[in-house]
């Protein structure tokens, strides 16, 4: 959620902090700001539109400084207006700018009332400035105030701060909340996304837990908790500005659904002729051999990877897998089992429910730990023992893509590895397993070229208000997967479902105005499902059928014949044509496809 930027430099910095802002977008959120120090007086723009708006403000303004901060803001504490939005000022002297929340900040907040401290907002951001200037002014050391500051605070945040009468010191921060910094040749940042610094810098130091960072022109110290400097890490970005960019799509979701083939290949580059545990970690054999259950912890679109995940290791690995809501498993009262694979998976690997639930399986016992993420030096990727990178590249748009379908991949890879460890995958059954992987981005290539008959389904649903998924067996946590889609990109309320569930409740909602979408491979499930299918066409219900089986249209039966499957791997394949799906029906409903309303890409509070 939200977005943070900061540079420091001997050039202006607001076109460094706007294109920063820019890529930042995608993280969703409300309000958007910069402030800079100009000649010892610190100076801000402030908007509810978008980054574009602000860009234009600020060149109507000629606002520009050697030292600057900006935000985009999702709003928690108070709505969107220009007086909630960041940066956030006290007295004049300190501005500062927060991804996260402040628990404790109605306490403090009510102190700093009493110490004379004015609120312009109803933000609990507003707190941390006034409570880093009420300690700067007796130290006038940037750095210092900003650690005795930090002592005080409950919650999550990834700040950047600067003074007015300092302006050769930027001072950031991490705790709950990802932050990098971005080193240049006599110019260095920070930023809660690599994307943002990629026009400046490729060579980056990913936070830690706790750290809290100076910036000068010539040098970049990191000091842990204790106040200490430490060493950090310098890393080279395998990502270029190019790749966070649109290019000739009309938005980053169809760039993104267009581009899991290579993103597939990418993922799957370390598959030879064989799937080895060491593809998720030198000690993966070993661990998998000792493990007697694995327990899967995720939010969202990668939660359903997740539900797949558990029909792919039960039967290939006999291992039994529970799959859990971060947010839930958390703060439920565990059964713990130290033998267990503890699972995590997530795009970011900042999304905070997911990383407090790997913490709190951590701490009952659970060392065997396993990660399967997008972003090397994410906070998941760094506590978790054992790691999976995919390889989709900077995903924009909201609604995930091509990251799910990596995660896909990847958790099949597991499986097969994890089956062959406990001597349940046989030589024929891995050798068939490669060549589906080996063939899945020709695969992919040829549903995404089935775009044009999406495009007419998406016409016939663009006026409808509600709409059913439905699957069985591993295609089902697909139907949960095509609902989620549609509804947080058209705004289409839609719902998945087990097709076996319908005599259970979902049938009373099946009339004319009810298309119900299947996913209905040709598989030893698919008589069962067409009887289902009956059930819906004798209530006059409309059905929109994805199929490889030999299926004629009928009256109230709209069909798209699809190549023929790949048994274990079709659910990667039936993602393409829903994610096509909800891409034209929002187009065709006028919504903002990749920023959605209330939503936000990156998940790093509650």
């Amino acid at each position: 959620m939200c977005g943070v930027v900061g540079a420091i430099a001997q050039r202006n910095v607001v076109p460094i902090l706007l294109e920063g802002l820019r890529r930042l977008e995608y993280r969703g959120y409300d309000s958007v700001g910069v402030a800079v120090v100009q000649q010892g007086v610190l100076t801000r723009q402030r908007s509810t539109e978008r980054v574009a708006d602000l860009t234009m403000a600020c060149q109507k303004t000629d606002l520009r400084g050697l030292t600057g901060i900006g935000h985009t803001r999702w709003a928690t504490h108070g709505g969107p207006s220009e007086r909630n939005a960041h940066p956030h000022f006290s007295r004049e002297l300190i501005s500062l700018v927060h991804n996260g929340i402040i628990e404790n900040h109605a306490v403090l907040r009510d102190r700093l009332k009493a110490e004379g401290y004015v609120f312009e907002s109803d933000t609990d951001t507003e707190v941390m400035v006034h409570l880093i200037h009420s300690h700067y002014v007796h130290t006038h050391n940037l750095l210092a105030a900003t650690q005795a500051a930090l002592t005080e605070l409950e919650g999550a945040y990834a700040i950047g701060v600067m003074a007015a009468d300092n302006p050769d010191v930027l001072v950031c921060a991490r705790h709950g909340s990802p932050l990098l910094l971005g080193l240049g040749i006599e110019e260095n940042f920070f930023a809660s996304d690599v994307a943002a610094l990629l026009p400046v810098t490729q060579k980056v130091i990913y936070l830690d837990e706790g750290e809290v960072a100076q910036l000068t022109l010539s040098d970049v110290a990191v000091f842990n908790r204790a106040g200490q400097r430490v060493q950090p890490r310098v890393h080279i970005s395998e990502q270029s500005a190019e790749m966070a960019e649109l290019g000739a799509y009309r938005h980053y979701m169809q760039k993104e659904i267009h581009e899991q083939p290579r993103a597939l290949a990418d993922t799957l580059v370390g598959v030879g002729g064989s799937i080895e545990p060491a593809l998720f970690g030198a000690e993966a054999k070993t661990i998998f051999a000792q493990i007697n259950a694995v327990n899967i912890i995720a939010c969202g679109t990668s939660y359903h990877a997740g539900l797949v995940a558990k029909y792919w290791i039960e039967a290939l690995a006999g291992v039994p897998v529970s799959v859990e809501v971060a947010s839930e498993y958390r703060y439920r009262e565990t059964v713990a089992n130290p033998d267990a694979l503890v699972l995590t998976i997530s795009q970011s690997g900042e999304t905070a429910d997911t990383l407090a639930a790997l913490k709190h399986a951590m701490g009952q016992g659970h060392h065997h730990t396993l990660t399967i993420c997008n972003v090397p030096e994410s906070s998941l990727m760094r506590l978790s023992h054992l790691r999976f990178l995919t390889h989709a590249g900077p995903e924009i748009g909201v609604a995930s893509t091509k990251a799910f379908t990596t995660q896909l991949a990847a958790l099949y890879l597991l499986a097969v590895a994890l089956g062959k460890v406990k001597g349940k995958v046989s030589a024929e059954r891995e050798a068939t397993a490669v060549a589906g992987l080996k063939h899945l981005p020709v695969a992919i290539a040829d549903f995404i070229a089935l775009e044009p008959q999406l495009e007419a389904w998406a016409q016939m649903l663009e006026t409808r208000r509600h709409a059913l998924f439905l699957g069985r067996g591993t295609l089902y946590p697909i139907a949960l997967e095509g609902a989620l889609k549609l509804k947080e990109i058209s705004y289409i309320h839609a719902e998945g479902y087990p097709a076996g569930e319908l005599k259970h409740g979902p049938l009373a909602l099946v009339d004319a105005d009810m298309p119900i979408i299947v996913c209905a491979p040709a598989d030893r499930l698919f008589d069962k499902l067409h009887s289902n299918m009956q059930e819906i066409l004798a209530r006059n219900g409309e059905l929109f059928v994805l199929t490889d089986a030999p299926l004629i249209p009928t009256a109230g039966q709209h069909v798209i014949t699809l190549p023929i499957g790949l048994g274990d791997l079709n659910p990667l394949l039936y993602t393409i044509p829903l994610q096509l799906l909800a891409y034209h029906t929002a187009i065709r409903k006028g919504t903002d496809v990749d920023k959605p309303r209330n939503l936000a890409k990156s998940v790093t509070v509650e």
